[in-house]
């Protein structure tokens, strides 16, 4: 049972943005949610808390801990592989490095497994959240810390940017088997028509006579984009200086 104190009702968009119009083709129904109130921040440093629950989270592919600290308060992290119920962890300059401890990248050895990694300092963790994902810090040298990212991408990270130790947990996650329709829906996932099954004015790949293929050289998204190949990262991006290796190469 969820901490009701930090949860919130999640509201419903059905994939559709600030102006009220669709931006995220075939979403829609799904199961009442609340939404998980996350310390991706893991702020409150120095303090022994103890894991008191392991929970499904919803929103997310990872299982979430509930936190108690000395202090009282309490607060839902990321579940790292190998978390039980009654450890106890720490966030801080004085934690050990073992799973479940956030530690600034300096503080961190080299070689072991990491998520919820701050990109900026002190904004809180932004990449490597989703289930059985980690990533590896390579080596250290002055102001940055080279990472190995679960996409493949090696990339400079501030070394006064914090971690978390471990892989995140849940690993199966990816090999659920959904079994009927309905389990879809209830995720608010809604059926996606082919392209080639619709009439031409709806698609580029729709219309000819029976089953005539998309009629072109190379398959397109509803608006006439290139779907396949085509690389829509800007050319001179601001963060192409901290990306090393690019992943797929």
């Amino acid at each position: 049972m969820s901490e009701k104190r930090l949860t919130s009702i999640k509201r419903k968009i059905s994939g559709r943005g600030i102006n009220g119009q669709v931006s995220v083709r075939h979403r829609g129904g799904a199961q009442k949610r609340r939404l998980r109130e996350i310390d991706f921040k893991r702020d409150k440093k120095n303090m022994l808390a103890r894991v008191v629950e392991i929970e499904y989270d919803p929103n997310r592919s990872a299982d979430i801990a509930l936190l108690f600290y000395a202090d009282g308060d309490k607060r839902y992290i990321l579940a790292p592989e190998g978390l039980k119920v009654g450890d106890k962890i720490m966030a801080g300059l004085e934690a050990e490095a073992r799973v479940g401890n956030n530690l600034p990248l300096s503080a961190i050895p080299v070689g072991m497994p990491i998520h919820n990694l701050e990109l900026t300092p002190g904004k809180g963790g932004q990449i490597v959240r989703s289930a059985g994902s980690a990533a590896t810090i390579l080596s250290k040298e002055g102001k940055f810390a080279t990472v190995r990212l679960p996409s493949g991408e090696v990339r400079l990270v501030p070394v006064n940017g914090w971690a978390t130790i471990g892989q995140v947990g849940n690993i199966e996650a990816k090999q659920r088997v959904f079994g009927k329709a309905g389990a879809k829906r209830h995720l608010g996932i809604r059926p996606t028509v082919r392209g080639v099954a619709m009439n031409p004015h709806a698609h580029p790949h729709g219309g000819g006579e029976g089953r005539s293929g998309i009629g072109m050289p190379s398959p397109k998204s509803p608006w006439g984009k290139k779907t396949l190949g085509k690389k829509t990262r800007k050319k001179r991006k601001w963060s192409d200086k901290f990306i090393i290796k690019r992943r797929k190469q």
